[in-house]
Parts: structure tokens; sequence; C-alpha cells
């Protein structure tokens, strides 16, 4: 694969598509039911991928490889999360505003050394940045030169970022339009803490909340477990990432760990900061009437009124994507192997997949 289409990559994984249109459901049970999904994405192509649902005190975990594929994925199968884990910096970010450390309207504020663009009279603010409403673009201006286009963001150092912020040009002024940035979530995690953003997430959201295996460092138990990447049907090394980590550009994960993050989305309240979660899960920037942003969640209507609360995620080699709705009490997260590109106009294959499961059993 060309070295060009594989930096494309790193800008890709980024991204983020709407919600599709809702499907009739099907009086199915439980099995059955995911069943079909899995068999859905492994002929669209997955190496391996695992699912799992809550349905109010329920829940299902299930896993399907193709021949050749690997492994079958369980529940306590390693993948890389990607920018699922925006929702863990923005879990932080609501933590430190509930705590009174900080504000949702205050400044983004970096060490000297780090001059943080502006546009307009409005300075980039913490919640701009956990909406994308910052103004800044996908990624750092210096980001892929000279990066390997199997691992894109390893190289990239502290030095590399202060010269990036020098370089960046916002796009538009801070707080005006939406527009979905890895570079953005990295700024925030920096400040929330600078030089020390992986361990805050320890700290502050994964360890409190039961997380053991959602963490950006390997232990050789999870390596053990851990599915490997395909780009284009060849196994690529796993991304890394020193500086914008809080973008997940290197977070590993599993369902086992993902279904208990989402039962807290669901019931905050049985959380250890129900005050934080419910503000991660408020809307705090309107894109359009189909997309409303909370800090880091998105927010689409679904085809019966409720509301659908999702992130999708990806790296070189993975692709990951969890949806729930409050009101139905149900959730899905599906993990694949592989990293996939949406369709014109549409959306990638494991995010089709998920939300319409997710509107069939918010249906039934």
């Amino acid at each position: 694969m060309k070295r060009r289409k594989l930096l494309g990559v790193a800008a890709a994984a980024a991204g983020v598509s709407l919600l599709p249109g809702t499907a009739v459901a099907a009086e199915k049970d439980m099995a059955t039911r995911v069943r079909h999904y899995l068999d859905r994405a492994l002929a669209q192509d997955c190496p391996s991928v695992v699912c799992g649902v809550i349905r109010g005190k329920d829940e299902y975990v299930a896993g399907a490889s193709r021949k050749g594929g690997g492994p079958v994925p369980h529940r306590r199968t390693v993948f890389q999360l990607g920018s699922i884990g925006k929702t863990l910096t923005a879990t932080a970010l609501a933590r430190a505003v509930s705590a009174g450390r900080t504000r949702l309207d205050a400044p983004l504020t970096l060490p000297p050394g780090f001059p943080v663009p502006r546009k307009g009279t409005r300075r980039i603010s913490l919640v701009d940045l956990a909406t994308h409403a910052s103004g800044l673009p996908s990624l750092p201006p210096n980001l892929l030169t000279g990066a390997d286009p199997y691992d894109p963001y390893a190289h990239y150092t502290l030095d590399d970022l202060a010269a990036g912020l020098a370089e960046t040009t916002l796009l538009t002024e801070p707080g005006t339009e939406y527009a979905y940035a890895n570079y953005g979530f990295g700024l925030l995690g920096q400040a929330l803490a600078f030089d020390d953003v992986d361990a805050m997430l320890r700290r502050r959201v994964t360890e409190p909340l039961r997380l053991p295996d959602t963490t950006t460092t390997l232990r050789p138990d999870m390596a053990a477990r851990k599915a490997v990447g395909h780009l284009a049907g060849e196994p690529v090394p796993d991304w890394h990432d020193h500086v914008l980590s809080g973008a997940g550009t290197s977070l590993y994960s599993t369902a086992d760990d993902m279904i208990r993050f989402l039962r807290a989305q669901l019931r905050p309240e049985r959380s250890p900061f129900p005050d934080a979660i419910e503000l991660t899960q408020r809307p705090h920037f309107t894109a359009s009437a189909d997309l409303r942003l909370g800090l880091g969640w998105h927010l689409s209507p679904l085809a019966n009124g409720r509301t659908m609360t999702w992130h999708n995620g990806g790296t070189g080699g993975f692709s990951t994507c969890a949806a729930f709705s409050r009101r139905s009490g149900t959730a899905v997260v599906m993990m694949t192997n592989t990293f996939s590109e949406p369709a014109p106009g549409g959306n990638r294959p494991i995010d089709e997949l998920t939300y319409t499961l997710l509107a069939e059993l918010d249906e039934s």
C-alpha cells in the first residue's frame, strides 16, 4: 500500500459520520440477533469481531472470526479503541469541572512555549475542544512530516507539538462551527495534565470505573489476549502516541471494559461520579438538526424520537463503535481488528451495524 494512502489513514481514522436510517426490529432472541450482526460484519471483510449488548439488567457478549482471521474474540480480547477514548478524556474534564478545579468556558492554557492559536476575538475554551468547535484542523500541520505510515503518531514529541502550534491556523473562529479534530482532544488532554495524560486518565477515569484493560500500555497478560490489527487484509502494527493520546489514538480496551463503561453511562447514579457523567451527556453545542455534541459524546435522534448517544473509533488496524439509549436502557459496542473506511456518503460498516442494532433493540 502506498505511503500517501497509509498516512491518509491517520486522518480518516479521526472521521465521524452520522446516523443511518432505522431498521424495523425483528423478534429474535438476543443470541440469534447478535449472531446475525456478527455474520454481517464478517461478510464485510472483518477478520474477527466482538459485539456486546446491554438491555436493561441483562447483557450479552459474543464474537466471531472468519477462516484465517485469527482466534474467535471474547469479552476480554484486547482491541485498540481509537476515538471512543475521547469520551474518557471528556469524563476527566467533567470531573475537574464538577470538583471546581476548572470551568467549561475556561480558555485553553498550555505552558510557555506552546502558543495557543487564535482567530477573531474569542479564545479557544475547554468546551470548544470537547465539542469539536475549536476551529482547529483535524491534525497538527507537522504531524505527518517524517511519520511512519504504519504508526503515524509515534514519532511526535512535545517539541513537535510546540512547533506545530506555532504553525497552526484556525479554520473558523472558536465556538462557531463543528469540525472533528483529534488535534483538539489531544490538546484537551495536555491542558488537563501536561505531559501526564495517560496517568491522569488512569487515576481519574479508568481506575474508579474499574476498567483494568482500558490503557495505553499493554501488560503481558493483555498482549497475550490482543487481536492483531489489519489494513487491507494485511497485519499491521498498533498505533503508539505519547503526546496526543487524549484523542484515544493509542488506547486499548475490551468488550468487557466497554460494557462496564456503557453501564455507567446508562445508570450514572450508580457510578463513582454521576454528576460528571451527566455533564458529558448534556448537549453543549448544536452542529445540525441531527447532531448535537455533549462532552466527547455525539447525540443523534432515533426514528422513534429518542436520543442515541454514540462515538466511534479507529486506528490503523482496528475499528470500534459504541452507542446507547438512556431512555430504553440499551447499549451496543462492536469492535473489529481491521481499519475500515466509510462508504461514499455513508458510515463505516461497523458503525452502520452498531447503530442499526441499537435502533432495533430500542424499538423492541
